[in-house]
């Protein structure tokens, strides 16, 4: 009897401290440490999908120590895109994307497929994909072009992105995962080891830390760090680079 209780606690104990563990664990968003982007207010969700229809489906690839990569698949509505479009603008940030598709976007202001992200050197590849899965759709026999809407980020920095390892299986994935309601973030999809969010060796996407090389000055607040528990190893960069930052 006394095994069974003492075996009852042990196992509650460990409950707890999962718990307690999971808690800790928890991050906040961007938003939530008063990190607020653009000049309109937000839905109730805080995300794209606060748009009714919008749905959101990633595909996360993790295998070994250097495939690190995925797709995400943004979807303006769930139906068949090419026989629905809807209005579609491009904005150029800094031109060096690899975005395929922007032109006819420009031209007609339409988007006929679902948006996809991935790595860099996946664009091809995912947008031969896209192209696939519009072609098999009911109602797109006879469809003879297709706009395949393809954006990249670059994941080099901690996934052998030469590997090229987005597959067709894991394009369709990503959109038939899709759906409403809140957005999974950070190291998912085609965020999964996105190199421009590692900084500090810290893979950081609430972006807590920022870097600005043209000025080369960086910058953190103290909330935004402690937010994200910052490993002792990481803090001495920190120190470092103080002299130059407004804390």
């Amino acid at each position: 009897m006394t095994e069974k209780i003492l075996g009852s606690h042990l196992v509650l104990l460990v409950a707890a401290a999962a718990a307690q563990n999971t808690a800790r664990n928890a991050r906040p968003r961007a938003s939530d440490l008063g990190l607020k982007i653009g000049i309109l207010p937000t839905g109730p969700l805080d995300a794209i999908t606060d748009v009714a229809g919008v749905e959101v489906g990633h595909t996360t690839i993790i295998r070994g120590g250097d495939v690190r990569t995925g797709v995400t698949a943004i979807l303006p509505h769930p139906g068949n895109l090419f026989r629905e479009k809807v209005p579609g603008a491009v904005f150029v940030g800094n031109a060096f994307g690899k975005l395929a598709g922007s032109t006819q976007v420009n031209e007609l202001g339409e988007i006929e497929t679902p948006i996809l992200l991935t790595s860099t050197l996946s664009v091809p590849r995912v947008a031969d994909a896209l192209i696939d899965y519009m072609l098999a759709l009911p109602g797109n026999e006879d469809v003879e072009s297709i706009n395949p809407l393809v954006g990249e980020t670059n994941d080099g920095y901690l996934n052998d992105i030469r590997g090229r390892h987005i597959t067709r299986e894991d394009v369709f994935a990503a959109i038939r995962n899709a759906k409403g309601g809140p957005v999974e973030a950070g190291s998912v999809g085609a965020g999964t080891a996105n190199g421009g969010s590692a900084t500090f060796s810290l893979r950081n996407r609430e972006l807590a830390f920022s870097m600005n090389s043209s000025r080369s000055s960086c910058s953190v607040t103290r909330a935004s760090a402690d937010a994200v528990r910052v490993p002792e190893t990481i803090r001495s960069d920190l120190v470092r680079c103080a002299a130059v930052t407004t804390c």
